[in-house]
């Protein structure tokens, strides 16, 4: 039987009180990352679309750290955009952050997300080896 553990990093502590979920939660080899998006600690939308892009990764780097794991161990990313004309930053940006063993990945447009303000986000699954 697989173990399960709840994934909650320093600083996203608000998010799982507040909101009633985990930034991550690993199960056996596998980690589920909830969804990132661009805010800071205190919950604020960061201003400009990179800046916010750049703070979605930062977000996720730090859950998957949390759970043991990095960039590399992503097996499948899927992205939501506010305005798919975004994309091709979004490519460059995420060139950044994962630079190899490609993960599959389906970007979707969608005509809002959780909060005001906010422009994309981010979820993974992610794959642990023993």
């Amino acid at each position: 039987m697989a173990t399960r553990k709840n994934i909650v990093p320093e600083g996203m502590k608000n998010i799982h009180e507040r909101f009633h979920y985990s930034p991550a939660v690993r199960a056996g080899n596998f980690i589920y990352v909830a969804g990132q998006v661009g805010r800071n600690e205190k919950l604020e939308v960061v201003s400009g679309t990179e800046a916010q892009f750049v703070q979605a990764f930062e977000n996720l780097k730090k859950v998957l750290s949390a759970a043991g794991a990095g960039m590399e161990d992503i097996i499948e990313l899927v992205t939501y955009f506010t305005d798919m004309r975004d994309l091709p930053l979004f490519i460059q940006i995420k060139d950044r952050y994962i630079t190899q063993n490609y993960q599959a990945w389906t970007a979707i447009g969608t005509s809002a997300l959780a909060m005001p303000g906010l422009l994309l986000e981010i979820k993974c699954v992610a794959f642990m080896h023993d």
